[in-house]
C-alpha cells in the first residue's frame, strides 16, 4: 500500500521539537513507507535517522517497540532510538517523530556483491541475531525483505523501518508478498516467529537466484503457490543446496523460534563436509573464514563499546 503522506521536507530545512527543542538539519529523504518518511538529519555534528510519521498512535507503535528492544540491550550496547518528539510541518500541521542512530551500510544484496559471497554466512546469522532479540522481546519484525536489512562493517546488521514489528499473536501490520508466508499458502499472517523466519528463507532464495524466484511469481496461480515450488528452486541451485535442509525446516515452521534457527545456522558454519562437490559455491568455501571472522568482530564490537 502507498502511503498519502504528503509532507515533504526540504535539505536545509531545521527542524525543532515542540516538547524536547531538538534542533535537526535536514538533509535528504531515505526512504517511505506506508506510515510516513524517514529522513537523513544532523545534529551537533552527529547523523541520525528521523522517522516522521502520520499518526501519532500508528507510529507510537514503533517507538514501542523500539523502546522494549532498548530495555533488553546488552551491556556496553548502544539504544537504536533516541528521542521521540512532535513539530509543526510546513503546512502548519503537527505530526510526530522519533530520531534513531543512523545506520550507515549497504542492502544486504549490495554489501554481498561488494565484498563477496563467502560473507553470506556471518551476514545470515547476525540477522538471525537481530531476529532472535525482537522475538525474546515479544515481537515480530513481520515485513523482513531486502530493503529492510542494513549491513555494515564486518558483517555488522541492522533492522531498518520497524513499522511492520507486530506483538506475538495479532495480525501482522505490514509485510511484503514475495516474503510472506500467506502468499505462498503456507500459514496465516498472525504474528509468530515462525513468520520471520519463513520470511528470511524467502530472502535467502531471493539474494541468490532473485530471477528464478520472480520469475516463479509471474508463472505461478494463486492456488498453486506454495513451498514445495520454493524447494524446487532450492534444490536446483548450487548456491543453496547447502543450506536446504535449513531452509526446508524454515518453510515448514520447524524451528521454535530465531534463536533455535540460528544455533542450526551456526552448527551448519562450522560442519565439515569433505565431499563437497568440486563446483562448491564461494560463501561454502568460506565458512571456516566466516567462523573465524565471528570470533574477531566479537571481540571489535566489545573493545568498541568500552572504549
Amino acid at each position: 500500500m502507498t502511503t498519502s503522506f504528503k509532507v515533504d521536507l526540504r535539505r536545509g530545512t531545521v527542524v525543532t521539537g515542540k516538547w524536547k527543542q531538538g534542533r535537526y538539519r535536514v538533509e535528504r529523504l531515505l526512504g517511505e513507507g506506508a506510515n510516513g518518511k524517514v529522513y537523513l538529519v544532523q545534529r551537533d555534528r552527529s547523523w541520525f535517522a528521523m522517522k516522521l510519521g502520520m499518526d501519532a498512535l500508528d507510529l507510537q507503535s514503533e517507538i514501542n517497540v523500539l523502546q522494549s528492544i532498548a530495555k533488553q540491550k546488552q551491556h556496553g550496547q548502544d539504544s537504536y532510538l533516541f528521542e521521540v518528539d512532535d513539530l509543526y510541518g510546513p503546512d502548519g500541521k503537527e505530526y510526530p517523530f522519533y530520531i534513531m542512530r543512523y545506520v550507515l551500510g549497504a542492502k544486504m544484496n549490495e554489501y554481498l556483491k561488494q565484498q563477496g559471497s563467502e560473507w553470506f554466512p556471518l551476514v545470515g546469522l547476525n540477522l538471525l541475531g537481530k531476529l532472535t532479540k525482537l522475538h525474546q522481546a515479544g515481537w515480530v519484525f513481520g515485513d523482513l525483505k531486502v530493503e529492510n536489512v542494513l549491513v555494515a562493517d564486518y558483517g555488522h546488521v541492522e533492522l531498518v523501518d520497524y513499522g511492520g514489528v507486530t506483538a506475538v499473536g495479532k495480525g501482522i501490520r505490514q509485510f511484503t508478498e514475495i516474503y510472506d508466508r500467506g502468499y505462498w499458502n503456507e500459514g496465516s499472517r498472525s504474528a509468530d516467529p515462525s513468520y520471520d523466519l519463513f520470511s528470511f528463507a524467502v530472502l535467502c532464495i531471493q539474494l541468490h537466484e532473485s530471477k528464478r524466484l520472480y520469475q516463479l511469481t509471474a508463472e505461478l496461480l494463486p492456488q498453486n503457490r506454495s513451498a514445495i515450488e520454493l524447494m524446487q528452486i532450492v534444490e536446483t541451485s548450487e548456491a543453496l543446496k547447502p543450506i536446504a535442509g535449513w531452509l526446508r525446516k524454515a518453510f515448514a515452521g520447524q524451528f521454535t523460534d530465531a534463536g533455535d534457527a540460528s544455533a542450526a545456522w551456526r552448527l551448519l558454519m562450522h560442519r565439515r563436509d569433505t565431499h563437497r562437490p568440486a563446483a562448491t559455491p564461494g560463501w561454502l568455501k568460506g565458512l571456516a573464514v566466516a567462523s573465524a571472522v565471528l570470533l574477531g568482530t566479537s571481540v571489535y564490537w566489545l573493545l568498541r563499546n568500552v572504549l
